[in-house]
């Protein structure tokens, strides 16, 4: 590490010093209605608009997770959670777009040394989307820099993004194998490619591939392991730095964390599509009578509202033990893969609201015609959980290794 950083700058104050949790969630919710009603133009063209990325920069919400000493509010992972749970309330890609991006400034501020972070939080805002599928290479130069190149698909956040992390395989050196190896890349050494847009949901999340052509990024943005291979056990560089026990977590369950805060605001905001449709529709018969009064659509909304709730009770649970976990130390790979997989369940648990209830008994009006909004909830959370990490790594890798961990003789 290098030690001439410290001495560098006084710690600068966040925007609004006195700023609550409170108060920057209640921003996010006022937000909600002009979120419902740019969903279309936002899937339009791909990312949120410009003037919605500056409300974002202006409410704070992209320094909620930066560290104190560098100008952000250094809040709970909670807050973040309730914020972007909100905005995917309103518009499920705004919130996806948002989270994707702005949530890493978490990781960053955990698992990379001084001499990085004091770089990669210069400004105070960070959006940082990250991808942990390998999308090319990595080679370190004569002069000890790292050269990439490649192109990492799926790098939601990428339009407003100040930086961009990966994984890349390292090329062999002294009889070495290859290897993969995390980086962090500032803006100006990566090009967003106009490929997004096209998928059945989350047309609008930003979520562009991101290409290097001979890019080079110095030393200390890279750390020679995958993302999930990183021990934090013995402390993390973001606990010694900040003293703050939310800096020493594994990475998993936090991203895990996101997903299912994600879900559960996408599936509260199909609920509240469907209790629109309550107030203002009829049933179609043989009896006519307003879906307010009618006992089989007051039946599905409670069945939808329960399981939603419980949802989200699940995912705030997880918080919670991730917060316990942080607090207690050290942060074991069983914590770990139980948050994580605690955050799997809500998230289905979310999903099945979606699509078991609101979904089939909305009306074809209501559910299915292009542009509704239970259509499009319905689109966002049948992509989101079609996500590889959902569908894939969750399901089957994340559980066999806490079963392999409790289970071990």
């Amino acid at each position: 590490m290098r030690k001439d950083v410290a001495a560098m700058s006084p710690t600068p104050l966040p925007p609004e010093p006195g700023l609550t949790p409170d108060e920057l969630v209640a921003r996010a919710e006022a937000l909600v209605p002009a979120l419902v009603e740019r969903q279309a133009e936002t899937e339009k063209r791909t990312y949120y608009a410009e003037d919605t990325h500056k409300l974002f920069t202006d409410s704070g919400f992209y320094r909620i997770l930066v560290p104190r000493r560098y100008g952000g509010y250094e809040f709970g992972l909670d807050t973040f959670m309730r914020v972007a749970m909100t905005l995917a309330r309103g518009c499920p890609s705004t919130g996806w777009m948002f989270c994707l991006g702005a949530g890493h400034a978490l990781i960053a501020a955990t698992i990379f040394d001084e001499s990085a972070q004091h770089e990669l939080f210069r400004d105070g805002n960070f959006i940082c989307p990250l991808v942990i599928g390998p999308g090319g290479t990595a080679e370190r130069t004569a002069e000890g820099e790292w050269l990439l190149n490649g192109t990492w698909s799926y790098g939601s956040g990428a339009p407003y993004a100040t930086h961009f992390a990966g994984i890349a395989i390292a090329s062999g050196a002294q009889g070495n194998a290859p290897h993969p190896v995390l980086f962090v890349a500032p803006r100006d050494r990566w090009t967003r490619l106009d490929d997004w847009g096209n998928l059945l949901g989350l047309r609008g999340s930003g979520s562009h591939s991101v290409t290097f052509d001979n890019a080079t990024i110095p030393d200390h943005f890279v750390i020679e392991s995958d993302l999930n291979s990183i021990d934090v056990t013995s402390g993390t560089p973001g606990l010694a730095l900040h003293g703050n026990p939310q800096y020493s977590a594994a990475p998993l369950s936090a991203m895990c964390i996101e997903g299912a805060s994600l879900a559960v605001g996408m599936a509260q905001g199909a609920l509240d599509a469907y209790a629109d449709l309550m107030r203002t529709k009829t049933t179609l018969g043989p009896i006519v009578v307003p879906r307010l009064e009618d006992p089989d659509f007051q039946r599905w909304y409670g069945q939808a509202a329960g399981q939603i709730a419980a949802a989200e009770a699940a995912t705030l649970g997880a918080i919670r033990k991730w917060d316990e976990a942080c607090a207690q130390g050290p942060f074991t790979p069983d914590k770990d893969l139980r948050i994580a997989l605690v955050c799997r369940e809500a998230a289905e648990l979310a999903w099945r609201a979606v699509d078991d209830i609101i979904f089939p008994t909305a009306g074809t009006s209501s559910a299915v015609r292009a542009g509704e909004r239970i259509e499009r909830v319905w689109r966002d959370m049948s992509t989101g959980h079609s996500h590889v990490g959902f569908a894939v790594v969750l399901t089957t890798v994340v559980a066999r290794g806490l079963a392999q961990i409790e289970l071990a003789a």
